[in-house]
């Protein structure tokens, strides 16, 4: 990885006429955040449930304890996305936060005293990719803005503070009953949202009705 700054051009694309293409939608692993999972069974059509039973397996975050998805592979022996096809992704409108960040890596570090985040931007060179032998030159500020990646960003950078509470007051490994709860708030947003309300548990936060509307609905 090469630091980059959101200033620094690189040299890059990627198309269908690039001889690589669909090479870096193989031999993955995948890791989705909540928003991702949000705008992809959105897309699809699906309830969160429906897309995490079929598309996604869950593991255990080593440093946090908390419960992380993947994308689970079309096959076995290549690790191919479920979603890429041979004219590209099928689900490129709401394509997956690293997928649209690519080739650039984003880091965020949380200063204790301010609270203020700031970023960090590698690019990623992969002997399998040839796109950087293309002649079209961009910023890293230009290719978030072309690839619509502000608002994820702005979403993953919530659950970096969830994290970021989780470990100062919870630290180390969840029993099986707190990872489960997390997994459904996170992840399995329909199911959140209905246990949420059928289970009356906002009655005591006496929400006003423009704030209960938006929880109803607003699944942001």
């Amino acid at each position: 990885m090469i630091p980059i700054s959101k200033d620094d051009p690189f040299t890059f694309c990627c198309s269908a006429k690039v001889s690589c293409f669909n090479q870096c939608c193989r031999d993955l692993n995948q890791f989705l955040t909540p928003y991702d999972i949000l705008c992809l069974k959105n897309y699809l059509g699906m309830t969160s449930g429906e897309f995490l039973e079929r598309y996604t397996t869950q593991h255990t975050g080593p440093e946090t304890g908390l419960p992380v998805i993947a994308l689970k592979p079309k096959d076995a022996l290549n690790l191919e996305c479920p979603f890429v096809t041979k004219r590209g992704c099928s689900v490129y409108q709401a394509r997956p936060s690293s997928c649209r960040m690519y080739p650039i890596a984003r880091a965020i570090t949380r200063s204790r005293e301010t609270g203020k985040i700031s970023e960090h931007f590698a690019l990623l060179k992969e002997p399998h990719c040839h796109g950087f032998e293309q002649e079209k030159t961009q910023t890293v500020k230009q290719w978030i803005k072309n690839q619509k990646i502000a608002g994820h960003n702005k979403m993953n950078d919530m659950l970096m503070e969830i994290i970021s509470q989780k470990n100062h007051t919870c630290p180390g490994s969840l029993d099986i009953k707190s990872s489960h709860f997390f997994y459904i708030a996170l992840y399995d947003l329909d199911r959140f949202r209905s246990h949420i309300l059928e289970k009356g548990l906002l009655d005591d936060f006496h929400l006003d009705t423009d704030k209960l509307k938006a929880i109803k609905n607003d699944d942001v």
